[in-house]
């Protein structure tokens, strides 16, 4: 399990920042061609798609502190589709808890 202080201190893992940055615009991109995106759906794309690493660094966070009992080794070396299962999910929950303005 990362302690605090090593989930805290991921924030600043660029290669792991950068796949949030792409996972967060792949959903994006998901949602607004899927056949009937809400309103909050289009807003919360919208809204990435403006400013990813902003939204990408909001994810990471909620990825970072949901999967806390996880190692750093197993945080680190998620794959691409693991990273973007967890992205997905935590858009999902930002996205009904109304986070999309």
């Amino acid at each position: 399990m990362a302690t605090y202080l090593e989930i805290y201190d991921l924030k600043n893992h660029n290669d792991l920042m950068n796949k949030m940055v792409v996972a967060v615009v792949k959903k994006s991109q998901v949602l607004l061609d899927g056949a009937t995106p809400t309103t909050d759906e289009v807003a919360w794309a919208n809204k990435v798609l403006s400013s990813p690493r902003a939204m990408a660094e909001k994810i990471f966070m909620y990825v970072l502190a949901a999967n806390s009992s996880a190692t750093v080794s197993q945080i680190t070396g998620a794959t691409d589709a693991a990273i973007q299962t967890k992205v997905d999910a935590a858009a999902a929950a930002l996205i009904a808890g109304g986070a999309v303005s």
